[in-house]
């Protein structure tokens, strides 16, 4: 049997014709803190080891962290995103 693979770019799958398409997967609270402001984190209490969810875009940019993957696929649907799974 034959395979093929398809590799496409950020871009290509971006423009696939589901802008409205995001992931939501799975992070670490310690990457999250590593990637913003002290400042933006003041007031949340989070453990480094604590699981929070991303929401992206197709593109890969980080569109918001929640607390809980109920709320992530909440928050997509209240801006009529549609989210999938990333495992």
């Amino acid at each position: 049997m034959q395979t093929h693979s398809l590799t496409l770019s950020q871009e290509a799958f971006a423009a696939l014709g589901a802008p409205n398409l995001v992931y939501v997967r799975p992070v670490k609270a310690e990457d999250v803190m590593a990637s913003v402001e002290p400042d933006a984190l003041a007031e949340a209490h989070l453990s480094p080891n604590q699981t929070l969810y991303a929401v992206h875009s197709a593109d890969g940019s980080r569109l918001a962290v929640l607390a809980d993957r109920d709320s992530a696929y909440a928050a997509a649907r209240a801006y009529e995103l549609a989210p999938v799974s990333v495992h």
